[in-house]
């Protein structure tokens, strides 16, 4: 299911906090992608599919999965 730009940021904000979320997305390395965030999304991955990745590398809230 397509997640909207907006609401993967969100989500991100979340889990590994407003002071991190920018440098997160720009430094972290996905295994499953091998991109970072913001290469990903550049590259047009999905969101839903970045999202999944980022579930798989750290932990995050079920509410949020």
């Amino acid at each position: 299911m397509p997640m909207r730009l907006s609401d993967f940021w969100e989500r991100l904000e979340m889990v590994v906090g407003p002071a991190y979320m920018r440098s997160w997305g720009s430094d972290i390395v996905l295994p499953e992608l091998n991109l970072t965030v913001n290469q990903a999304i550049e590259a047009g991955v999905e969101t839903s599919v970045i999202w999944r990745a980022v579930c798989d590398f750290v932990e995050v809230p079920s509410n949020l999965r």
